[in-house]
């Protein structure tokens, strides 16, 4: 059974950093992707980052912002977030999918398995 469940999020102050984690069980990235979502309050859920064994994607939008990273030995795909803005409050899921990570980062479509979500606020 693949469980995810992440943890790090919290409130920062805009211009701050939060390094987010996605432990994960039952999965390998020799074979799936990992993607980073959020979801702000009133709008839909959008992609973020994807990380598979040979490529890594992010929005654009995010403007280099965000940087997502892998260590194996703990199972564990980590999602960096620097000169965060009140923009970036949203819940933050990772989910896992088969095969690589998709061209459009932004997709939501294709991931079997979902965590319970993060809750990540900028505010001052």
């Amino acid at each position: 059974q693949l469980h995810l469940v992440e943890s790090g999020g919290g409130l920062v102050q805009p211009g701050g950093s939060l390094k987010l984690s996605c432990a994960t069980s039952g999965f390998t990235l020799d074979y799936g992707a990992i993607g980073w979502f959020r979801q702000a309050p009133g709008k839909e859920r959008e992609g973020v980052s994807c990380l598979s064994k040979y490529i890594i994607r992010h929005n654009p939008s995010l403007r280099g912002r965000f940087t997502i990273t892998r260590d194996d030995a703990k199972n564990t795909v980590f999602l960096r977030m620097d000169n965060l803005s009140s923009e970036d409050t949203a819940v933050y899921y990772c989910a896992a999918r088969p095969g690589p990570c998709p061209d459009n980062v932004r997709e939501t479509s294709g991931y079997d398995f979902w965590g319970q979500g993060t809750q990540v606020t900028v505010a001052s």
